[in-house]
């Protein structure tokens, strides 16, 4: 049972293709420049890579370029494209039409409509869903989004202080993403440590940023509010602001709601606080040599870090394990110091040694043997975990 799953950006297409039988990698691959000329495309299998450059228009014809190296005579790891059970997305935001669907116009009309929310992501994973499915009519696809971990998330720790009717009439509540990598990291935890109703903390660092509290793999809270725009800072969105701030910024500025909007999606987080970089890595480099507006930018981040790493030993009532994850998260020894810097009063106590010696992609404990709190390493695997709903949604 062959599964593909998909990661869509307007202008590109990355891929993991997975025998789900035995849940083993058979291949990944890319393509970018879609619709722009010239095209990268590269395909890995094993030890064999292929890479071209073409043209290639759409998401459409991005799909039958990566079937046909999929299906390489010599080196491919498909018969054809019959054999795929299915291909799987990792989307954003379709309100209450979420969870794991099969995608049909229904969903893709809502995920159009609800565009405001993931501006980012919905048009442009709508615009390639409708695309494959009239190019490839006969293979499934399935659309796994990122909210439906958090429909666990009481009801409490999901709403905003808002008019009661604006829950149910507009949709407005604390929806929560990065899904499937909270599921995933819950889940891993768990079998690490040979307990399947853990308390844990698990911290989604990279491009974007969240944290979740999870008991027992099941969401309690997640730092992503109504959008993906919210909560930590992240590496070029604004994240947590007052909604107040806007109407000034509009009379002083002389910018549109719109402008500003698109200046805090683009211009703020790590690269509006350092004026440097959106990538973390940067920005560290620059403050270990002295740049303090970098320094400072890392000092923030930290900061909206702990602050819902401590509300949600709250939610939790302590915590089990905390795990790092994500681009920030698995290699950033700075952060992760950072983070648990002076929180031996909640049993959390760093092991400077292990933390520094973390190998790149490796699972680690990097809490002290007296730490009454794991603290965790762990590679997230977000596709396998879409592979596993799109299993599961097409039977």
């Amino acid at each position: 049972m062959k599964v593909l799953v998909a990661n869509l950006g307007s202008t590109s297409f990355k891929y993991r293709l997975f025998d789900m039988t035995t849940e083993e990698q058979l291949a990944r691959g890319g393509i970018d420049r879609i619709g722009l000329g010239d095209s990268n495309c590269f395909v890995e299998i094993g030890d064999y890579r292929d890479d071209r450059v073409t043209d290639i228009p759409d998401h459409a014809a991005a799909v039958n370029i990566c079937l046909e190296q999929l299906s390489d005579p010599e080196h491919g790891c498909l018969q054809d494209a019959s054999e795929l059970k299915g291909i799987g997305f990792k989307a954003v935001f379709a309100g209450k039409m979420g969870g794991i669907r099969v995608v049909d116009d229904a969903i893709l009309d809502r995920m159009e409509e609800l565009a405001d929310v993931a501006p980012a992501h919905n048009p442009p994973y709508a615009r390639a869903m409708r695309q494959l499915r009239k190019a490839f009519p006969q293979i499934p696809l399935v659309a796994a989004f990122e909210t439906a971990f958090h429909d666990t998330i009481p009801p409490e720790n999901r709403a905003y202080a808002v008019p009661f009717d604006w829950q149910d009439k507009y949709e407005i509540k604390r929806w929560g993403f990065h899904g499937a990598s909270h599921r995933f990291i819950g889940g891993r935890i768990g079998e690490i440590l040979g307990n399947d109703d853990l308390k844990v903390i698990s911290c989604h660092l990279g491009g974007s940023n969240s944290l979740c509290a999870q008991r027992g793999n099941r969401s309690q809270a997640n730092s992503l509010g109504m959008s993906p725009q919210t909560g930590l800072l992240h590496n070029n969105r604004v994240g947590d602001f007052d909604p107040y701030a806007l109407p000034l910024l509009m009379r002083l500025s002389g910018k549109s709601m719109q402008e500003l909007l698109d200046e805090m999606s683009t211009n703020g987080g790590l690269l509006g606080l350092s004026g440097l970089s959106s990538d973390a890595r940067d920005v560290e480099e620059a403050a270990e040599n002295g740049n303090e507006q970098a320094d400072f930018a890392l000092k923030v981040f930290v900061a909206s870090i702990r602050q819902y790493l401590g509300s949600y030993l709250v939610v939790l009532g302590g915590a089990d394990a905390i795990v790092f994850t994500g681009g920030i998260g698995e290699n950033s020894e700075r952060v992760r110091r950072d983070v648990c810097a002076g929180l031996e009063w909640a049993g959390i106590v760093l092991d400077e040694s292990k933390n520094s010696s973390v190998a790149r992609g490796s699972e680690a404990c990097i809490s002290s043997d007296d730490s009454k709190t794991q603290i965790w390493v762990v590679p997230t695997n977000e596709e396998i975990v879409v592979a596993r709903q799109t299993v599961e949604a097409v039977g």
